[in-house]
């Protein structure tokens, strides 16, 4: 199996005026490349720091994390930056988009961080808002854009790099069921080109979209259906 991430035994605990906070107990999580892995569970369960520490945004309290080879136990806060802009997107619930910046400039601006230079940048920006549908809305700042739409000018920030894997926290969560439905219609295309995907829900229909679900519960992964297999090579 390649694996793209690889977590063992991973323990988070956060400080508290009174019981300290066990987020995770000792998770052991293996994504092939090319799997679309669902990890889900009730607010509160552990997977949103989950997929922090697997974003070296945090550090977990022990164990280890290895992303497209890459061990993150040690890393200045540089070179974890670094290992993002060449492996990881991630798509998060509130959009944490630019409000000062047009859509095609959100991308290219992402593509421009992992290296790209300007004018590669800027096409990298218009094929990935093409493909999204955002095309002609490519001059618009987000506040002009619907909640639908704003996502998937995120999904499409988070794919400038041309990551690795793909994460995403609550993508739908903000959304009404009919712009929900079009960015999970999404995330099934970009599944069918070879895209790695780590996506966190709380929702079964949201989880049903990936071919593995893992459960989660108490900081402790509980099932996971579906084993690794693998997948079409990513389209790029």
């Amino acid at each position: 199996m390649d694996a793209v991430l690889r977590a063992t035994n991973l323990r988070k605990t956060f400080a508290s005026d009174t019981v300290p906070v066990r987020a995770l107990r000792g998770v052991d999580l293996r994504v092939a490349r090319g799997e679309f892995v669902a990890i889900m569970g009730p607010s509160g369960c552990g997977k949103s720091t989950l997929l922090s520490l697997v974003a070296g945004l945090d550090v977990p309290s022990s164990g280890e994390v290895v992303v497209a080879g890459v061990k993150l136990a040690g890393r200045s806060e540089s070179e974890l930056a670094r290992m993002r802009r060449a492996h990881i997107g991630i798509v998060f619930q509130f959009y944490n988009l630019l409000e000062d910046t047009p859509a095609l400039e959100q991308v290219a601006l992402a593509a421009t961080l992992a290296g790209e230079p300007r004018r590669e940048a800027q096409a990298r920006a218009r094929e990935l808002l093409e493909l999204l549908g955002l095309a002609d809305r490519a001059r618009q700042f987000p506040d002009a854009l619907s909640g639908g739409e704003r996502q998937r000018l995120a999904i499409a920030r988070a794919l400038a790099n041309r990551p690795t894997l793909l994460l995403a926290d609550e993508p739908t969560g903000a959304l009404d069921s009919e712009s929900g439905a079009g960015v999970l219609e999404l995330f099934r295309r970009l599944h069918a080109s070879g895209q790695t995907i780590v996506l966190v829900t709380h929702d079964p229909a949201v989880a049903a979209v990936a071919s593995r679900t893992v459960r989660m519960r108490d900081g402790l992964l509980e099932a996971d259906a579906g084993a690794p297999h693998g997948a079409p090579a990513v389209v790029s």
